[in-house]
């Protein structure tokens, strides 16, 4: 460790000693016990402190679903543009970064900028669209299980198939050939990191690398579908129309951004974390393997367990209140998602997995005006894995007790998920 490294934890240790004294529990995202299992963290959070000042993110946090559900529907009152945000001096020396609509477009504009574009998106990514690729989905599945050389001596599943599967599909979808899937995928992960709020120099210099790699990439490629349209994505967002708008090259660019880095992580996670939750709870995936009816049930209840989106941010347009909460304009919010879907006030024995159980009103893709564009896909990408695993193999089980997750914030996600499965 660097001295400026020792000096920069001392001071934060510091900062969370007193948030613990005023209130009796510190946030600490950036703590390894967040980032294995932030979930006895939140529930204490629930517990002594539901809507928590935060001095280390410079912002309140709310963890409680009531509270979250609320402010998520609530755009005329929260903004999710990061250009109105309170950006501190601490915030800028602890490496924080905010996300721009440069970046991620109408995933960071609020109404009318954001039901313009929304308008416009919704047309290529219709459910009849989602629904019309479910031999596809299945079958690249299969072609990836069946390189793996043997299951049954262990293989990882993140790099088998949640990593490859969600990045395949968008690239296909988006009309990407097949030789082009590999720096496609890196440029993707590259984009990626932006969605959280501390990145390294080095990734945020890959990432901007990777936005002018596909913006060469791509803007040929619009040009062309303008002319000659094809049966992808890309055509569908450059001949969609409402009442004579249209989106402009630089808004497609930016939308194509949005679909690859937000797209394929989320789905990834889902995949990943999912998979684990039921190698953990293997009632569970008997249950499942008994009853396959259950699978759409167990997709929700899995996003709703450990969420592949852990958090989202907010900026308070006006004076107001969130379930008799004062709230001042221009503060920062913080909406632990993950927490809100474990909160007993709205889900019975909610660290209890059941893949029966009612999961209407979990988090895991947003509420309101940004409820995630992609959820059909991801919902579909999930089930078929889980369907493909139980009808090729007898048993799946874990090859280590603890596999590392991600250092993320945002996206919480697997590094990688050793298991043996057994051909049936």
């Amino acid at each position: 460790m660097t001295f400026g490294q020792a000096f920069r934890s001392l001071v934060i240790n510091a900062v969370l000693m007193r948030e613990r004294w005023q209130s009796g529990v510190a946030y600490n995202p950036l703590s390894e016990r967040m980032f294995q299992d932030p979930y006895p963290e939140y529930a204490k959070l629930r517990r002594q402190a539901p809507v928590h000042r935060s001095r280390l993110t410079h912002s309140w946090v709310f963890a409680r679903h009531a509270d979250v559900d609320a402010i998520l529907r609530d755009y005329q009152n929260f903004s999710s543009d990061p250009r109105i945000l309170e950006f501190s001096a601490w915030q800028s020396w602890q490496g924080m970064v905010l996300p721009s609509p440069d970046d991620f477009g109408m995933l960071v504009l609020d109404p009318p900028d954001h039901t313009r574009l929304r308008g416009l998106v919704n047309q290529a990514f219709t459910q009849r669209t989602v629904n019309a690729l479910e031999p596809h989905v299945r079958g690249l599945l299969n072609s990836l299980l069946d390189h793996v050389d043997d299951p049954a001596a262990g293989f990882d599943l993140m790099d088998a198939v949640a990593n490859p599967l969600p990045v395949i599909v968008i690239a296909e979808m988006l009309g990407v050939p097949p030789e082009d899937r590999a720096r496609f995928r890196t440029w993707s992960n590259r984009r990626a990191r932006l969605l959280e709020p501390i990145i390294s120099p080095a990734d945020n210099d890959l990432a901007k690398d990777a936005a002018k790699a596909l913006d060469d990439y791509f803007l040929p490629i619009i040009q062309a579908r303008r002319a000659e349209p094809r049966d992808d994505i890309i055509s569908a967002l450059a001949q969609a129309e409402d009442q004579g708008d249209t989106l402009s090259e630089r808004e497609m660019l930016t939308m194509l951004h949005l679909l690859l880095a937000a797209g394929n992580e989320t789905t990834t996670n889902l995949i990943g974390n999912g998979v684990l939750a039921l190698l953990r709870h293997p009632d569970q995936l008997e249950r499942l393997r008994s009853d396959p009816d259950l699978v759409p049930a167990a997709v929700e209840e899995l996003l709703r367990y450990d969420s592949p989106v852990q958090t989202d941010f907010r900026g308070v347009r006006r004076d107001c209140e969130v379930n008799g909460f004062p709230l001042r304009r221009g503060q920062n919010l913080t909406l632990l998602m993950g927490s809100a879907n474990r909160d007993p006030e709205k889900f019975e024995d909610p660290d209890r997995l059941d893949v029966g159980r009612e999961t209407r009103g979990h988090l895991s893709f947003g509420l309101g005006v940004h409820y995630c564009l992609g959820a059909p896909l991801a919902r579909l990408e999930g089930r078929i894995v889980l369907e493909t695993l139980l009808e090729r193999f007898a048993s799946l089980r874990l090859l280590t007790e603890r596999p590392a997750f991600r250092d993320n914030i945002v996206l919480r996600g697997l590094k990688s998920l050793p298991v043996s499965a057994v051909p049936s």
